[in-house]
């Protein structure tokens, strides 16, 4: 059987390919592939059979020299990538299938710097799995397997880039919702130590996630935008099953989209942080940023989908922040891991210095740099119309989509289409399931509707 690593590390189905064997074999691999031992850190989230999963590698990593931290209880994919750079670690293991439903599992592999493996890092993982053979014996365990317990630690680091004293300064209202993930615990814990009232919902293991989704989207929040109304709250903040994504409700229970909540603490870190240096999106994620940027004069980068490469251009080009429109954050100076914690507590920092709610503030925003709206839409097609398409887009070279005037063609991951006054369109295809995404960003919904009609008549669907 063939294991590959997809965006986020390997996923399968509990049982089906995510095997205790396998489990054995891509760790072995893991292990080749690092060749000298030296300390690794081992998490899980709270799926079904994670817990003994993580054992599992920790003791083949052991068997193969390796000094491991195993996490004591469930634990966020951001606090993991933390304990690499705290502990001085060769990398870490991490047990999560992050979002995915609750049949699936999942692996990754972080390695040294702390964020998501880059290509290079995963194809030599890959490679090592077709090699393996069997795994060390695990009676010649040579390492050693310590208790990790890293919360208190992790709240108390958090301090150094959320600015604590602002938030004990104004101590409002939120409802948080870990969505029975590995995050129960962190948010709520943070904001109470601040002076904050917080109520916390799905805040338990269950590894069916309520019958749902761990996903922090408009759909899987509509429970925490209730109890936000039902209370009184000033905020619903939310996580997904592995603590690296957000999900935000404002006060009267709208969901804000990732796209909204970036261009809002990209505004913020600027003006009332004193934050400077370019900005990192990915080629899926709201051009807002570029506006803001532009103002300041400040540089985009724009990347592949995937935030390894938001990791990258934070390590590398020093980026004030990155983001990408499915939810994830990182700022300068913290991981370059997308962090659902800490853009949890950046929202909550921003709502008690501006003292007004989410939509307040969003309007002031759009009085300064316009008004814009994102969508995606999953296009389901079969494998005969996702060929026509990709044949379709291969060739296509458009003057003008809806009326508007193509201004410029972006093909570094899908087809990207930059349109008369600041409107754009993407069009990227699953490598996985016969899906193709379709994003479009315009400064009104009557736009974006007509840009998508034009789309979907060239495109024949």
């Amino acid at each position: 059987m063939t294991i590959k690593f997809g965006t986020d590390g390997w996923r399968a189905v509990i049982a089906d390919e995510f095997t205790f064997s396998n489990v054995r074999r891509v760790t072995q691999a893991i292990a080749n592939y690092l060749s000298t031992p030296g300390k690794i850190v081992v998490g899980y989230d709270n799926r079904f059979l994670a817990p003994e999963f993580a054992r599992t590698a920790a003791e083949v990593m052991a068997a193969n020299g390796f000094q491991i931290h195993l996490s004591v209880e469930a634990v966020p994919t951001p606090v993991v990538a933390w304990g690499v750079r705290e502990l001085r670690a060769l990398g870490a293991i991490m047990l999560t299938a992050s979002h995915n439903p609750p049949h699936y599992a999942g692996l990754k592999f972080i390695p040294h710097y702390a964020g998501p493996a880059l290509p290079d890092v995963t194809s030599a993982i890959e490679e090592e799995i077709s090699r393996v053979q069997g795994v060390v014996p695990l009676e010649s365990l040579r390492g050693e397997i310590k208790a990790w317990q890293p919360r208190r630690d992790y709240l108390d680091y958090l301090k150094s880039l959320i600015d604590f004293s602002a938030l004990r300064s104004c101590p409002l209202k939120a409802v948080v919702d870990p969505l029975y993930g590995a995050g129960i615990g962190y948010v709520e814990e943070f904001l109470q130590e601040a002076g904050w009232r917080v109520k916390a919902i799905h805040n338990w293991r269950d590894p069916l996630f309520g019958g749902s989704l761990p996903d922090p989207s408009a759909r899987g929040l509509q429970g925490l935008s209730q109890e936000v109304k039902a209370t009184g709250s000033h905020l619903g903040l939310a996580l997904d099953g592995d603590a690296d994504r957000f999900g935000v409700v404002d006060a009267d229970g709208t969901y804000f989209t990732a796209n909204q909540v970036l261009r809002l603490l990209l505004e913020y870190l600027v003006e009332k942080r004193g934050f400077r240096g370019p900005v990192a999106r990915t080629v899926a994620t709201t051009h807002g940023l570029d506006r803001i940027a532009s103002q300041w004069g400040f540089e985009v980068i724009e990347t592949p989908v995937g935030f390894k490469y938001i990791g990258q251009a934070l390590r590398e080009k020093g980026c004030i922040l990155g983001g990408e429109e499915s939810g994830g954050l990182s700022i300068k100076g913290h991981v370059p891991e997308k962090d659902g914690i800490l853009a949890c507590l950046l929202v909550a920092e921003m709502r008690a210095v501006e003292g007004e709610d989410l939509k307040g503030i969003l309007g002031r925003l759009e009085e300064k740099y316009g008004p814009l709206d994102s969508r995606r839409f999953d296009l389901q097609l079969s494998p005969a119309q996702k060929a026509r398409v990709l044949e379709k887009l291969a060739r296509w070279e458009p003057s003008a989509i809806g009326g508007l005037a193509v201004e410029g063609k972006i093909t570094i991951d899908g087809v990207k289409f930059l349109l008369q006054g600041g409107s754009w369109c993407l069009l990227r295809p699953s490598g996985t399931e016969p899906v193709v995404r379709l994003y479009i960003e315009a400064p009104e919904s009557q736009v974006l509707e007509r840009i998508r009609q034009a789309l979907m008549g060239e495109l024949g669907l």
